[in-house]
C-alpha cells in the first residue's frame, strides 16, 4: 500500500504527464484540452490508488479485484471517448481526441498503480504520435489535396 508521500507523488506526476498531452491538444484547439486530459488522468489514477489502498488495508480478507477495477476504468473511458466523436456532414471528427482521452486514462492508471516507466514512455510515445506524426500526416494530406485539385482543374 502506498504511503502519503507516494500518493502525492503519483497525483502530481499524473498532472504533469497528462497535462503535457492536454497542452498539445489545447495548442491545436481540440475540444478535450489541458484540463480535460488532466482530469481524466487524475480520475484514473485516483481510482487505481483507491483500489490498491483498499486491497492493502483489508489485505486478502477483502473481495477487491484490482484487475476488475482497472477494467471498469477502461470501459468508462470508452463511453467518455464516444462522446467526443462527432459525425457531421458525412464525416467523422474527434477520433484522435477520443483516443487521446483513452491513452491519458491509461497513463493515469499506470501512475496510480506505480508503473512509472510505462507512464513516462507512454506519454512520450503519445506526444510523438500527436506532434511529429501529426505533422507528417498533415503534409501528406495537403499534397494529396493539392494533386487532386490540380487534376480537377485540368479537366475543367
Amino acid at each position: 500500500m502506498p504511503n502519503e508521500s507516494t500518493i502525492i507523488l503519483r497525483i502530481f506526476l499524473t498532472i504533469i504527464l497528462c497535462g503535457l498531452i492536454g497542452l498539445e491538444r489545447k495548442h491545436y484547439h481540440k475540444p478535450a484540452g489541458f484540463r480535460t486530459n488532466v482530469m481524466v488522468g487524475l480520475g484514473s489514477a485516483i481510482i487505481a490508488l483507491t483500489a490498491i489502498s483498499i486491497y492493502g488495508t483489508y489485505n486478502e480478507s477483502s473481495n477487491v479485484d484490482i484487475g476488475r477495477i482497472v477494467g471498469q476504468i477502461v470501459t468508462g473511458i470508452g463511453f467518455l471517448g464516444a462522446g467526443a466523436i462527432i459525425q457531421a456532414r458525412g464525416s467523422v471528427h474527434g477520433l484522435t481526441t477520443a483516443a487521446s482521452i483513452w491513452v491519458v486514462a491509461a497513463i493515469g492508471m499506470s501512475i496510480g498503480l506505480g508503473f512509472y516507466l510505462i507512464a513516462v514512455t507512454g506519454t512520450l510515445a503519445s506526444l510523438l504520435v500527436l506532434v511529429i506524426l501529426g505533422r507528417i500526416e498533415h503534409k501528406f494530406e495537403f499534397k494529396i489535396t493539392d494533386e487532386s485539385s490540380d487534376r480537377d482543374q485540368s479537366t475543367e
